[in-house]
């Protein structure tokens, strides 16, 4: 039987748990060797490699964006009021589908327009965890009520969050 730390290291951790322990030398035992950090190095300039692409469309997107949308069009739909402006926040990232990476640099650039950190906040919250674009997949996979309940109350808390968010950067500046 496999009571903790003294079998780490066995096949029995492994196929008890099923995964591979991870050693204290921080590798994950594979027939004798062990990853190192060279190895965890290159993967992870692999994958930013992987994102530059996604990363330099974004920048492209957004310099587009610059030259059509103008400050006076954003300020027309981002009055400067609290409530109104979180709830657009919430209702256009709800809607809004794709990695959350862009999310953070569209943001960005919605507060460099002076659009206010509750909109902002909201926005951000509501792109990752609400999602009206894959409201039919999830429902078809995981059922129709709780894809609706799921949706619902991540809108809810994407604005709750937002408020809380901007009151803590309230308190700490």
């Amino acid at each position: 039987m496999c009571g903790g730390s003294e079998c780490e290291d066995s096949s029995e951790f492994r196929d008890r748990y099923g995964y591979e322990a991870v050693t204290l030398k921080g590798g994950k035992e594979r027939g004798g060797s062990q990853k190192t950090l060279a190895g965890s190095f290159a993967k992870a300039l692999k994958s930013f490699s992987m994102s530059l692409p996604l990363l330099l469309g974004v920048i492209l997107l957004l310099g587009l964006f610059r030259v059509f949308v103008t400050s006076a069009m954003i300020s027309s739909v981002f009055t400067g009021a609290v409530v109104r402006d979180t709830v657009i926040g919430a209702v256009i990232g709800s809607v809004s589908a794709g990695n959350p990476i862009v999310s953070y640099i569209i943001g960005g650039e919605l507060l460099a327009a002076k659009v206010s950190l509750f909109a902002v906040a909201a926005f951000i919250v509501a792109w990752v965890t609400v999602g009206v674009v894959q409201f039919p997949a999830e429902a078809a996979i995981l059922g129709r009520r709780f894809a609706t309940a799921r949706n619902v109350l991540s809108f809810i808390f994407a604005i709750a969050v937002a408020i809380l968010t901007v009151a803590t950067v309230g308190v700490l500046t």
